[in-house]
């Protein structure tokens, strides 16, 4: 045997070794579930089922973890902000503190109102749809991981509880017309989070980094990047964040906004001031002037991820819980602390066991990121936020937050074409005899310079005069250049694909799922 053959074999071993233990550390959590529901209700009646939805709930809550949580903190990591592993600690504590100290004491079992529960039938049948609900959500969304596609938990326990409803009382029981908001906001949310985050970005081109002395500007800009970004921060954690511990309308919440963006703007604008006096005038020594916003971005999306999406994951066992223990079955009920500890640790496991595919295909797959681009979708996720459920429009946080991605990606692709044509233009313009050494040297630094100095470039060729004369087959090559894909379409194609089929698929596991156990559990 080769030595190459067996250092392969030995990688392969490691992988093998690694992908048990992560699969070990996740089936002892759901044992530890199981173990403490079983001893806790044992004087339950049918307690079996109590045990077997907590098992759900916890598998649901691991893939919640390995999927969902990565919006929030991958292109932080993506830009080199923080690393993986402190990613993965920021999620994890934040994500755990949203649960269990604003996730509230109440939530719908029954998502935004898909089905009528009245017209379940009884509360057998009640728990099946949950429990079916749990089950066929949980699968998707670990196949979704596995595949490496960041979908929608809200989505998916959306179909969930609509495919279980239907198989237990036909098409009829569901609410259509929030079936159709639900359909819209596949293309409201990634649309809105786009355009907000490439204008965002735009923004910051124009008044920094194309700017001739970008580290003056930035001395300018970026404490009121800074405010802003604490303004609606605030807004958001006042009006999502923490609307269970404290409930403020949208005005009052923009008027904290705006006293914690003073104080911001004050105590952050001399920090900025020092930072900026040694940098040198680049693009990499401003981008770490976000370095700072970004980590304080992804502990506090994630914090609203853990107090909003939490609750709503764990509904349906909460469901469970109460027409098994209390004899309720009504759309809202009280979340158990047990329960809602669960679903924070099962996010906590998920994400450190599982979590790294996704935050590595946001933050670096679909398009390459800087920190001052990962500050934009950051800030355009929370903006896209408010300003959705102000107007009472559907979205997805999960969509607004890769739309963003996509929406940076797509501007850095239009800005780099239009100056492509832009150097066509300057090079067609001139005739004379060719100096093509000149000329092939401005164009080879033309085509690997970043976007904001290749107006310099242009200002070179400009002064070549008459001389600067490119052929055909040069012409050619640098258009090829100049209009490289900056956004993998593949990864466009597959996540966009992952999400239509995200209800649906979802929904139909469930249904099967629903079915098996009414199969068990008649006599």
């Amino acid at each position: 045997m080769k030595v190459r053959d067996y250092l392969k074999i030995e990688d392969a071993a490691d992988l093998s070794r690694t992908e048990v233990g992560r699969l070990g550390t996740a089936v002892l959590f759901i044992v530890g579930v199981m173990i403490y529901t079983g001893t806790q209700f044992a004087d339950v009646d049918r307690a079996f089922l109590l045990v077997a939805a907590a098992v759900i709930g916890a598998y649901m809550a691991l893939n919640i973890g390995a999927n969902d949580v990565a919006n929030n903190v991958g292109p932080a990591v993506g830009s080199f902000a923080i690393t993986l592993t402190s990613a993965i600690l920021i999620a994890v504590i934040f994500e755990a503190s949203g649960a269990i100290i604003a996730g509230g004491d109440v939530v719908e079992t029954v998502k935004k109102g898909i089905i009528d529960p009245a017209r379940v039938g009884n509360t057998d049948v009640f728990v099946w749809v949950m429990m079916g609900a749990l089950m066929g959500a949980a699968i998707w969304l670990n196949a979704a991981t596995w595949l490496g596609a960041p979908v929608s938990t809200t989505h998916s326990i959306v179909g969930g509880v609509m495919g279980a409803g239907i198989a237990s009382a036909g098409w009829d029981i569901v609410n259509w017309t929030s079936m159709a908001q639900i359909a819209a906001s596949w293309v409201i949310s990634p649309l809105m989070g786009g355009v907000i985050a490439a204008t965002i970005l735009y923004a910051l081109k124009k008044l920094i980094f194309f700017q001739s002395d970008p580290v003056s500007a930035a001395r300018k800009v970026v404490p009121f990047m800074n405010a802003i970004m604490a303004w609606v921060f605030t807004t958001y954690l006042a009006l999502k964040g923490i609307k269970h511990l404290v409930k403020l309308d949208t005005m009052t919440a923009l008027f904290v906004g705006a006293a914690v963006a003073v104080l911001c703007y004050v105590s952050v604008r001399p920090f900025i001031v020092r930072a900026t006096q040694n940098l040198s005038p680049d693009r990499s020594s401003v981008n770490r002037l976000f370095t700072v916003p970004l980590i304080f971005a992804a502990a506090l999306l994630s914090f609203a991820h853990g107090a909003n999406d939490v609750a709503n994951a764990v509904g349906p066992l909460a469901g469970v819980v109460d027409v098994l223990t209390q004899g309720g079955g009504g759309g809202k009920v009280a979340i158990p602390m047990w329960v809602m500890v669960i679903g924070a640790i099962g996010i906590s496991f998920g994400l450190a066991l599982f979590g790294p595919k996704l935050i590595r295909t946001v933050g670096s797959e679909i398009t390459e990121l800087d920190r001052s681009r990962a500050f934009c979708i950051a800030l355009a996720a929370a903006v896209t936020v408010i300003i959705a459920s102000q107007l009472g429009l559907p979205i997805s946080s999960t969509h607004v937050a890769l739309g963003a991605v996509f929406g940076v990606g797509f501007l850095r692709e239009f800005l780099e074409q239009r100056l492509g044509r832009v150097v066509e233009n300057v090079l067609a313009k001139h005739e004379g005899d060719p100096n093509l050494d000149q000329v092939e040297a401005v164009l080879m630094d033309f085509r690997n310079a970043p976007p904001e100095e290749k107006h310099r470039m242009l200002d070179a060729l400009k002064a070549m005069g008459p001389e600067a004369v490119i052929s055909a087959a040069q012409r050619k090559k640098l258009r090829k250049a100049l209009k490289r894909q900056l956004v993998k379409r593949s990864s466009l194609l597959k996540i966009a694909s992952a999400w239509v089929i995200t209800v649906p698929v979802s929904g139909a596991l469930a249904a099967l799922f629903f079915f098996a156990l009414r199969g068990m559990m008649l006599p």
